[in-house]
């Protein structure tokens, strides 16, 4: 239960966006409260190993990096509730209203940074094996499969993007795809197929992915479309490049999606959405980049707009 019934400033969702939404507008002594969400941290909280972030040259685990974000926005006074947001209406102007359940809380400004997640093929076997071989982000993890030979499974546009990526480190790339044409665009499609490391297997599907926590992924088990065949094929690493869901079914009567999902932003440059005192940071409206350093940039950046913009209605 939050403390109050009218914030300053109302984030709903943890990831880096949100939580560096909270620490700048803390800091900026706004009253701030964060709907963290029942999985509060975002998808680094599945990350075991975070090598590309500044500042952590040893490296650090996805969930000790949630963790230190969340206790410096707690630091600078923002109050945290890990429970997920039921209901907004941004519709009667500032203050917004958000619903906990039955709990009403009025926000004069909301920043969402309600992030997306990775879609998965849903086998139980790749439940297992996730980070043991098992990625859904080429730029995140390619590096710990360098020298290796790895698998990526899609046929739009992401998968191309991470199989060219992933020829950066590994020795050899293999795309399958359960159709014998790549959806992606014709420009994606020659970048990736004229590349001399990446190969395709066509018509087929990831049956099962083969391992365990301790060996790591191993290989996998395709299943051939049209024929029915099951095969075994060796690899020592899977990215599941299928795209993502962006979480914003909160949002879907409020504020407008394009065909992905994704919040619709009146200028990419800043985080105002077309709602007076509502923006948006991170993955949430990030079909490009969806990474933890440019979540947190935005999450910075909504703050500030957020402050600006709370000055701009106390001087009117």
């Amino acid at each position: 239960m939050a403390k109050s019934d009218h914030y300053d400033v109302v984030v709903i969702g943890s990831g880096p966006a949100g939580y560096t939404a909270a620490i700048y507008a803390s800091r900026a002594h706004l009253n701030v409260l964060v709907m963290e969400g029942i999985a509060a941290g975002g998808q680094l909280m599945i990350t075991t190993e975070v090598e590309n972030y500044p500042g952590f040259p040893e490296g650090v685990t996805g969930p000790e990096m949630m963790d230190m974000f969340r206790k410096q926005a707690e630091r600078f006074g923002a109050e945290l509730v890990a429970d997920n947001v039921t209901k907004v209406d941004f519709t009667g102007g500032s203050p917004h209203t958000v619903w906990v359940g039955k709990e009403e809380i009025k926000a004069d400004a909301v920043i969402i940074a309600t992030g997306a997640d990775a879609k998965w093929l849903g086998l139980e076997s790749e439940e297992r094996l996730k980070n043991h071989g098992i990625s859904a982000c080429a730029t995140c993890d390619g590096f710990f499969f360098t020298g290796k030979e790895v698998a990526v499974v899609g046929g739009g546009d992401t998968a191309m993007e991470e199989a060219t990526y992933l020829t950066r480190h590994a020795t050899k790339v293999t795309i399958i795809h359960r159709r014998d044409e790549f959806r992606a665009s014709k420009i994606m499609q020659q970048r990736a197929l004229k590349n001399e490391k990446i190969e395709v297997i066509w018509d087929s599907v990831v049956d099962e992915c083969l391992g365990t926590p301790e060996t790591g992924l191993t290989g996998l088990k395709l299943k051939n479309v049209k024929t029915g065949e099951v095969s075994e094929f060796n690899t020592g690493g899977l990215f599941i490049a299928i795209g993502h869901k962006p979480n914003t079914d909160l949002f879907a009567d409020q504020l407008p999606l394009d065909d992905q999902g994704y919040l619709v932003m009146p200028n990419p440059g800043n985080t105002y959405t077309d709602i007076p005192g509502v923006f948006a940071a991170g993955d949430v409206r990030d079909t490009v980049y969806r990474q933890a350093v440019t979540a947190a940039g935005m999450g910075c950046q909504a703050a500030i707009d957020a402050e600006r913009w709370l000055e701009a209605q106390a001087d009117e």
